[in-house]
């Protein structure tokens, strides 16, 4: 896509877990001449650990209760993991 130098952008996020979807789009925003200005997310799973240099809001915060594989009741029942999200 085409942005105009000094184009200042909004980067928004479905649901934010690492923060590292949102710093590789602000990373194609900058190469391409533009600013961002500030950082959003629909749901923030970080727990507040993703830090950006611009402002951050998130309209809901949700912890994401995580165990290890002996301790997982749904292992336990046999279920299989699924990774989900887009990244591989």
């Amino acid at each position: 896509f085409m942005l105009p130098a000094g184009e200042r952008c909004l980067v928004v996020e479905d649901v934010m877990t690492t923060g590292g979807t949102i710093r590789e789009v602000i990373a194609c925003v900058e190469a391409l001449g533009g600013t961002v200005v500030g950082v959003g997310s629909l749901i923030d799973r970080s727990a507040g650990a993703a830090h950006f240099s611009v402002k951050r809001v998130a309209l809901a915060t949700v912890k994401a209760t995580t165990w290890k594989p002996e301790d997982c009741p749904l292992c336990r029942a046999g279920s299989q993991a699924i990774k989900p999200g887009s990244r591989v």
